[in-house]
């Protein structure tokens, strides 16, 4: 796939220079991570779920929902996924047989440096000829953006 700079912006996409920008990168640093992920033997998404593990092992599959943002559906075969592969559990809550708690294993447990350490590779590649000012401008951008999305909820304005 050719490198796609903004002089080479689909006419569609002229008045949407951002959007489509944002588009370029999270499809340039989503490529990135899941080659890096494959060397971990995870699929993407499923660091998410242990980088939340790590900090609270224990939690229940729908506060792991909450957390990482990401649907039901996609949470449960991610789930399912890690379990086949041993680095998680997931039992019935003492307390309602109905809620499955989701811990990790000792195999799941010793990812955490090496997602660190892939999380550390990929932001030095991705900020490499930033400097930390920009970086921070870049960062603080981010957050504003997503909240503006984030605030506009699920609708999507159609013409």
């Amino acid at each position: 796939m050719s490198d796609t700079t903004s002089s080479e912006l689909p006419n569609a996409a002229r008045d949407g220079r951002l959007s489509y920008a944002i588009f370029q990168l999270a499809r340039a640093h989503r490529a990135h991570a899941a080659a890096m992920l494959r060397a971990l033997n995870l699929h993407p998404g499923q660091e998410l779920l242990l980088m939340q593990l790590f900090d609270h092992d224990g939690q229940t599959q729908a506060e792991l929902l909450e957390r990482v943002g990401l649907d039901h559906s996609t949470v449960s075969k991610s789930l399912r996924r890690m379990q086949e592969a041993g680095l998680l559990t997931r039992e019935p809550a003492p307390h309602d047989r109905r809620v499955m708690v989701v811990s990790l294993t000792d195999t799941g447990r010793a990812l955490e440096e090496p997602i660190a350490d892939m999380w550390r590779t990929l932001e030095q590649i991705s900020v490499r000829d930033l400097p930390p000012d920009q970086v921070e401008m870049f960062t603080t951008c981010a957050h504003t953006i997503e909240k503006s999305l984030r605030d506009a909820g699920q609708q999507v304005p159609v013409r």
